[in-house]
């Protein structure tokens, strides 16, 4: 595998975890096939530009450039404002009601903003539903959704 095929590893990883440090980022490089040295992550994460950014769990974690904490939690919030109507935790995960035709452009939004405690979204014509990874309580995760609501609010 070459070089260009690790590093766009190593983005897609710090997209869908939450990693903290260039042992975690070669160990789960190594679970995903590849065999790295930290030299090599040392080097890649320097040539990506990745930055630390503090995840809502109060870790910093490694992110892809441009993404800095208040650009991405100012994102997710604006659109939770804008679109959901209600949040509700259910088992492991997390219902988001909307108006009619705005789920897709909420869980967009959702994902996009690349939350360490989201797995990922699906979403239907009003509803979404927002999946937990493990670890994450969807309690926890829809009470913190709900606090994007909430902000600005007299």
């Amino acid at each position: 595998m070459n070089r260009r095929d690790r590093q766009n590893a190593i983005l897609r990883l710090v997209r869908e975890r939450a990693l903290s440090t260039q042992a975690e980022v070669a160990a789960a490089l190594k679970d995903s096939g590849f065999e790295v040295v930290q030299t090599t992550v040392s080097r890649d994460i320097a040539d990506l530009g990745l930055v630390k950014v503090r995840a809502p769990s109060g870790r910093l974690v490694y992110a892809p450039p441009g993404t800095s904490d208040s650009d991405r939690l100012r994102a997710l919030g604006a659109a939770m404002r804008r679109y959901a109507v209600s949040l509700e935790a259910a088992g492991t995960l997390v219902v988001v009601s909307t108006p009619s035709g705005y789920a897709n452009a909420l869980a967009q939004a959702i994902d996009e903003a690349g939350h360490p405690g989201i797995a990922g979204t699906l979403a239907g014509d009003n509803s979404i539903l927002v999946i937990a990874r493990d670890g994450t309580p969807a309690a926890n995760l829809a009470d913190e959704l709900t606090g994007y609501l909430l902000q600005g609010a007299a």
